[in-house]
């Protein structure tokens, strides 16, 4: 029987998927193509997870402002159920930092002075938190990866391996292979900043090492491949990630060894960016272990949001904590690694355990955020978009910047233009082929919503709202 069996308020009926006649599977899909919740239309699903808070309303905390306490199947007008708008913010200030980060290493790499005379805090909070953006998108891809196979499958132990294949190739595969064939046009083509040398073992290594996950283990051994390579290795720890994801939840989920598992993880994470990388300094950067810590407690949040709803003072309370970690990890990181928390790999564990806090808070309150913060917000909705082809837009813009003589007064254009220009292009790629191709995929594939694991059952969806309407203001990745 479905886990929201006799959930919705005003109904006694359940859903009983053995028994569902063809008309009502098909309905069932029909709805939930109209809600969006088919797993992965725009990068992760985000529509809340089920273990939202009874209470109705906890507008008077001033640390969440325009919240409503909801249950995700209460009808609000208006409401756009997509999105977690708490958790976009997350990934717009996790793209928006590793778009500063590259802007910055171009600059530096040219030898352009342009921090001289500014704060050295100042100078790493805004262009040195580009690691630690990366490491934000783990635990969000952790979070809502977990999350989304809870609603679709009731219990992780009865995750369906291939479905789970198939929606996650429907979302990342389409443009990541087509940026794998650009990339290819320029490096044959000879322009500077996409030819994959030799010495970093060729084009044809950096395509195996891309569509095997182990972009990360290449550059480890080889060194740092060009920028737009580079950031593919991110993508290799997530993949590795979806990999064993639902294998482990099939071997270890019914037998309550998946917390523990991931427990594990999170203890190794420091240890993979300390103890474990024997001195390469890449390896510290980019292992699997030393981003699955983040992913792991992305994973029990959303286990945890599932089992327990929390009240006002405790979503405020995870609000306010949450946002100072994140606040103390990317806006005093210096004090931080004096306090010896970078020595001991430790700086991430926490930036994640505060990404999860805000994720928890926002998860199960309707948190609105305001007006100017609309751009951050679409920034995050097409983070994945934004993260493949934002290099095209760096390398580009800062080749007119050196032809130009590299002059100082322009390098704060350079990164709003950037960041603008990147965002558009991730939006417009998003709109025009990775979210087609996704949705074609998931038809194709998909033979019936049974088949790829829905969010919610037929008698149920069509109590849930169908509007798709936002009307608040503002790593995969």
């Amino acid at each position: 029987m479905c886990r929201w069996a006799g959930s919705i308020r005003g109904s006694g009926r359940t859903y009983d998927e053995g028994r569902a006649s063809p008309r009502l599977l098909a309905e069932r899909e029909v709805t939930l193509e109209l809600l969006g919740n088919i797993y992965g239309e725009n990068e992760y699903d985000t529509q809340p997870p089920f273990g939202t808070c009874e209470m109705q309303h906890c507008r008077e905390s001033p640390l969440v402002p325009n919240v409503d306490v909801i249950s995700p199947l209460t009808e609000v007008r208006g409401r756009n159920w997509r999105r977690i708008e708490g958790v976009d913010m997350i990934r717009g200030l996790a793209i928006f930092f590793v778009l500063m980060n590259h802007v910055n290493i171009r600059l530096l790499l040219a030898n352009v002075p342009y921090t001289q005379g500014i704060p050295k805090q100042i100078v790493s909070s805004l262009v040195w938190n580009g690691q630690f953006g990366v490491q934000m998108f783990f635990a969000v891809s952790g979070f809502l990866i977990t999350s989304a196979s809870l609603r679709r499958w009731g219990t992780l132990s009865r995750i369906r391996a291939r479905a789970f294949y198939q929606m996650r190739f429907a979302r990342i595969g389409p443009l990541l292979l087509l940026l794998l064939v650009v990339l290819s046009g320029f490096h044959f083509a000879h322009v500077d900043g996409f030819v994959v040398s030799a010495k970093q073992g060729g084009l044809a290594r950096a395509w195996l090492a891309t569509l095997t996950f182990h972009v990360n283990l290449l550059e480890g051994r080889l060194g740092y491949l060009p920028g737009p390579w580079d950031i593919l290795w991110s993508l290799s720890v997530e993949e590795m990630f979806y990999l064993f994801f639902p294998i482990a939840c099939l071997l270890l989920a019914g037998r309550k060894l998946l917390v523990p598992m991931l427990l594990v993880f999170v203890v190794l994470g420091p240890f993979a960016r300390t103890i474990f990388t024997h001195g390469n300094d890449i390896w510290q950067e980019k292992s699997y272990l030393g981003g699955m810590d983040a992913i792991a407690l992305g994973c029990m949040t959303a286990l945890l949001c599932a089992r327990v709803r929390f009240s006002r003072r405790v979503l405020q309370t995870a609000w306010a904590v949450g946002a100072a970690l994140i606040l103390f990890i990317l806006g005093f990181s210096r004090t931080a690694y004096r306090w010896g928390l970078g020595a001991v790999g430790v700086e991430e564990t926490v930036l994640a355990i505060g990404t999860c806090l805000v994720m928890v808070a926002a998860s199960q309150c309707d948190w609105r955020a305001p007006r100017a913060f609309r751009p951050l917000l679409a920034l995050g909705r097409n983070s994945y978009e934004v993260y493949l082809t934002h290099m095209f837009v760096v390398l580009g813009l800062f080749g007119i910047f050196v032809k130009l003589g590299k002059p100082m007064t322009l390098v704060p254009v350079l990164f709003v233009l950037t960041i603008t220009l990147a965002a558009g292009l991730g939006g417009l790629v998003a709109r025009s082929f990775s979210e087609p191709m996704n949705r074609w995929l998931r038809r194709r594939w998909g033979d019936g919503a049974e088949k790829l694991g829905a969010a919610i059952d037929g008698d149920m969806a069509r109590t849930a709202p169908m509007s798709t309407t936002t009307t608040s203001g503002g790593i995969t990745s």
